[in-house]
Parts: C-alpha cells; sequence; structure tokens
C-alpha cells in the first residue's frame, strides 16, 4: 500500500503553486504527526499553510484501487468523525484569511463531510463575496460522502448562488438544482437564470476506451457562446486521480494568466492530461511541460 496527502482543494493549490501563483490551503488537520506531516507536504510543495488550524480526532483516509484496461478503479472512503468533518465555523476568521485573496475556490466534497463543513465553506464564499473575490466551484459531490441527514441539493445551491465559475454537467445540474436542459447549453442558461452570479460554466467530457486509455475535451459556456477544445488522448493512463483538480487548477491559470478564454480552457485540459501521467493526486509540473502539450506535443520523446 502506497500512502499519500491529498484534498480536491489542495490539488488546486499545489498546481497553481508549481506555476507562480501565491496560494494558500484552508483547512482543518489533527494537531498529530499525521496532520503536521500533512501541512508539510504542502508547505513542501509551495502552499501558504498559515491557515489551516489544528484539532478534531483524525485524519479522514480513502483507499484507492486503481484500475486497468477493463477493470475500473474503486475508491472507499474513510470520512467520518474527521478533523474537518467536526470543525466549528467560529474557528476560521474567513475576513483575515481572504484580506489578500483574488480568487477563492471550494470543491462539493468538502460539505458532503458535515453540516459544520458546509457552514464554514459558506462563510468563506460570502467572505469572497464581501470582498468581490472571484469564486470558482467544483459542484462534483461524491454522492457515498453524504451520511449526515443532508442531501446535496439541499446544501449547494446556496453555496452557488455565490458563485462566478462553476464546473458542472447538465446530469448534476439536474440532480442537484432540478433544472433541465435538452443539452449542456440549455442547462447553463437555465442555470444563470437561477443564479445569475454565475458567470461561466465548465465541463469536461471524457472517452473512456479503457480504463488506461481515454480521450479528454473540455467545454465552457461564458453566458453567450460555448467553447470546446479538441480531444486529448491519454494512453497509458498512470494515475487518473486527481485529474479534475488538474483540469482546475490549469482553468484557473489561464483565466488568470490569458486574456484569451478558449486558450484557458485548452491549459486546463492539457494539464488534465499531464496528471494523468503522474502519480498522486497533485499535478507537479511547470508552465512550460503543460503549454507544450496545449500546443500538440505529445509524442513523449525523451529530452535529452
Amino acid at each position: 500500500m502506497n500512502v499519500t496527502y491529498a484534498g480536491g482543494e489542495a490539488n488546486v493549490s499545489t498546481a497553481l503553486a508549481y506555476w507562480g501563483h501565491s496560494t494558500a490551503h484552508v483547512t482543518r488537520f489533527p494537531d498529530s504527526p499525521i496532520g503536521r506531516a500533512a501541512a508539510q507536504y504542502l508547505h513542501f510543495h509551495g502552499v501558504d499553510t498559515s491557515h489551516i488550524i489544528y484539532g478534531g480526532p483524525r485524519m479522514a483516509v480513502y483507499f484507492l484501487e486503481t484500475g486497468a484496461a477493463m477493470r475500473g478503479s474503486q475508491i472507499v472512503y474513510d470520512r467520518a468523525n474527521s478533523s474537518l468533518a467536526t470543525i466549528d465555523p467560529k474557528e476560521l476568521d474567513w475576513d483575515n484569511i481572504l484580506k489578500d485573496a483574488k480568487w477563492f475556490h471550494w470543491a462539493g466534497i468538502t460539505p458532503a463531510l458535515s453540516q459544520e463543513a458546509a457552514d464554514a465553506l459558506l462563510d468563506g464564499i460570502k467572505a469572497a463575496r464581501r470582498r468581490n473575490i472571484t469564486v470558482s466551484g467544483d459542484i462534483f459531490y461524491r454522492a457515498n460522502l453524504w451520511k449526515y441527514g443532508k442531501k446535496p441539493s439541499d446544501i449547494l445551491p446556496e453555496l452557488t448562488a455565490g458563485t462566478d465559475i462553476v464546473i458542472a454537467n447538465s446530469i448534476n445540474i439536474k440532480e442537484i438544482f432540478g433544472i433541465d436542459g435538452n443539452d449542456f447549453v440549455e442547462s447553463c442558461v437555465n442555470l444563470q437564470k437561477a443564479f445569475p452570479q454565475v458567470k461561466t460554466v465548465v465541463d469536461t467530457k471524457r472517452t473512456s476506451i479503457s480504463a488506461s486509455h481515454n480521450l479528454l475535451r473540455a467545454f465552457l459556456w461564458n453566458g453567450s457562446e460555448v467553447l470546446e477544445t479538441e480531444d486529448i488522448e491519454i494512453n497509458p493512463i498512470i494515475d487518473r486521480v486527481g485529474g479534475g483538480d488538474a483540469f482546475i487548477a490549469g482553468l484557473i491559470h489561464g483565466l488568470i494568466s490569458f486574456d484569451d478564454q478558449q486558450k484557458a480552457l485548452e491549459f486546463g485540459v492539457a494539464a488534465s492530461a499531464l496528471k494523468h501521467t503522474i502519480e498522486g493526486d497533485a499535478l507537479i509540473s511547470t508552465v512550460e511541460e503543460v503549454e507544450a502539450i496545449r500546443q500538440g506535443e505529445t509524442s513523449g520523446r525523451i529530452k535529452r
């Protein structure tokens, strides 16, 4: 069994830190060697850990059996009563945490853990709104995690109402919000009508030829048109987990760095494809490595 540290928002922060952005991770770890080691892992990869608080009973874990060919990967979660799940929202001083921030990112996994975690996240989104900070939210929510009596449809709408950029597809827009659409564009239009704060909706499309051979592309609805990338072929896949976080990190980098939404979307897909070739949850790379893939350099030739 191999052990690594991982987390949706942490993976995004790590990739962005490697690309020159100042990033911070906000969470609650147990005050134990494991919790301190997790913080040191993030610090080693360039992420600001000064806003991590310590307390609670344990570190959450999950177990991954990596698939290959026709055998799909399987995940078993063990996240009950973790330090983050038992957080008191008052422990986080969001106005201080976000005083120098320009972007706030959240993932649907966090509010799946407990009402307390959901409340802490909502406080963060409200603080970001007060400061006119761009908010992005990945609303893919991991159905198996919701064990505290609430459904995604009970919690995620209020979080989405304060979010500018939403990562979603037509299926979960229907499941979470009850919003219909005959296709991605219609679902996005109806989502924006229900949540006027949402300016952009993004989705990826994965074609699985096998567990170790995929095609990946992405779509972006900006309120007036839908942008789309070409497929990138990924074969063989070394580690698929974290590919979505790498896509989000690449998209955020692109939207900050380029005055070109199409290029930003392409950078996100290239970052995700590259992550599939790297073990562990986080994408450890340079901008140049991702940009080369975006420009079509996918031969994998050795560099001497």
